[in-house]
């Protein structure tokens, strides 16, 4: 039997109703969903819109509120300052790409960690860094190649882009 997504309603008063477990959860519970690697998708009760990337994004910002955030407001800035750009199609499949080539290496670290026990962890570390640091720029110069691709230069179109005052 295929298993199906688990959906959960939002209603107007804000709360989450687990249609799987026909109870109310909180927050914290659709966190911890994510955290279990639970597929599920969050819709309006009312008019089934799709409210899952909202609702991550809530659980993003109430953690960003808590302890030592994890996004810096220049990143923040940054991130905003893709929206409208040419490049806010690529910006969300690197972001992807970048964070899956951190978390591969993160597993390949702890694994190699693991079978090292009497060498230096250090040693490892900064192989590991090397070889994170060189995925990230090889993905660095694929996006810079793309923009190059998407972005006219000024004056190809005849316009340079800014407004005549």
């Amino acid at each position: 039997m295929a298993q199906t997504k688990r959906t959960i309603k939002k209603y107007p008063n804000r709360r989450l109703y687990d249609t799987e477990i026909s109870s109310y959860i909180t927050l914290e519970e659709v966190r911890q969903l994510v955290l279990d690697n639970e597929d599920f998708e969050v819709r309006d009760a009312k008019s089934g819109e799709d409210l899952t990337r909202s609702v991550l994004l809530q659980i993003i910002s109430e953690h960003e509120d808590k302890g030592q955030p994890m996004l810096s407001p220049q990143l923040l800035s940054q991130i905003i300052r893709f929206y409208g750009n040419s490049l806010q199609g690529f910006m969300g499949p690197y972001l992807e790409q970048s964070l899956q080539v951190f978390l591969d290496q993160q597993t390949q670290f702890r694994s190699q960690l693991n079978s090292l026990m009497g060498q230096t962890p250090w040693n490892t570390l900064t192989d590991l860094t090397e070889r994170n640091l060189a995925a990230f720029q090889a993905m660095q110069r694929g996006l810079m190649d793309t923009a190059a691709q998407v972005i006219p230069t000024p004056g190809a179109s005849g316009r340079s882009g800014k407004k005549s005052g």
